[in-house]
């Protein structure tokens, strides 16, 4: 059953596909960071989630080998969403730092339509989006105009670790991927989270690239910058995106913080669901 985009609250761009063995010392202190959100990592029990309160998401796993976390292959989250695919969309990850294995894995998935998108991780896959490394994999993606998601800004993984877990924050800068930008201009880009502490500078790469947008998934809304509050509400009102960052961060407590910031009621529709269903290509009424 394809997802009835007309019958839907909200669409979250950013729920991770998790190992659901025991907690990697990674897992652990992200969940400590974050906060005990009660979230099963079952993705059956995911599926319940969203479906019960009618939501659809975004599902993608993280291609890294940097914190030794179990990996889901992206075949895995391609069929996870072709067996619930009323409220899943599956975006492939692919680590650009595997060189041609990544591209042909690429290919490969969207020749056969299996992803509607790529997650990239820079400080997992410990690479700058603007090295010519990634440009192969990013060709991909921008000849079928399937948009691009990038973690930017701080990481609660690794946070609070011995040497933050190996894991470089510069990485995380959204600035580099300005560069992508200009390089590839139709290929949709989400900077996923706010990217703390470069917001301004994500809040202007998005102003100024009409295929960028910005996710808010990583953060309960009680902590967004006033500036974040108001480019939200006015400039960049059709190019932000609701999402939670499911498990470690669950809509109910996401949604339950939005509704005591200041985002107009005209802005909360377009941000939950309108924005994201016309990225995607969803249609709907």
């Amino acid at each position: 059953m394809p997802i009835d985009v007309d019958r839907l609250l909200a669409l979250d761009v950013h729920v991770h596909l998790e190992h659901t063995g025991e907690l990697s010392a990674a897992d652990a202190r992200a969940q400590q960071y974050f906060g005990a959100s009660g979230a099963s990592r079952d993705w059956q029990a995911l599926a319940h989630y969203y479906r019960s309160r009618r939501m659809a998401c975004v599902v993608f796993t993280v291609d890294e080998k940097l914190t030794g976390r179990p990996q889901v292959p992206n075949d895995a989250v391609v069929q996870f969403a072709a067996e619930n695919a009323d409220i899943a969309i599956p975006f492939a990850s692919l680590d650009p730092t595997r060189g041609p294995d990544a591209v042909a894995e690429a290919k490969r998935l969207v020749a056969a339509g299996a992803v509607r998108g790529l997650k990239l991780h820079p400080p997992l896959q410990q690479f700058f989006p603007n090295d010519r490394l990634a440009y192969p994999l990013y060709e991909v993606f921008a000849e079928a105009r399937l948009p691009v998601l990038f973690h930017t800004g701080h990481s609660g993984i690794g946070t609070g670790m011995p040497g933050g877990g190996g894991i470089r924050l510069k990485y995380g800068h959204p600035m580099p991927i300005d560069d992508v930008a200009v390089d590839f201009p139709d290929m949709p880009i989400v900077l996923a989270h706010p990217s703390f502490p470069w917001q301004d500078e994500a809040i202007s790469v998005c102003l100024h690239k009409p295929q960028v947008y910005i996710d808010l998934s990583g953060w309960s809304p009680k902590y967004f910058s006033p500036t974040l509050v108001q480019y939200t509400n006015t400039l960049l009102k059709h190019k932000v995106l609701f999402g939670s960052d499911y498990p470690l961060l669950t809509p109910d407590r996401w949604l339950a913080d939005f509704e005591k910031i200041g985002i107009r009621d005209e802005v909360r529709p377009l941000l939950l669901k309108d924005n994201a269903i016309r990225l995607l290509g969803l249609g709907g009424s």
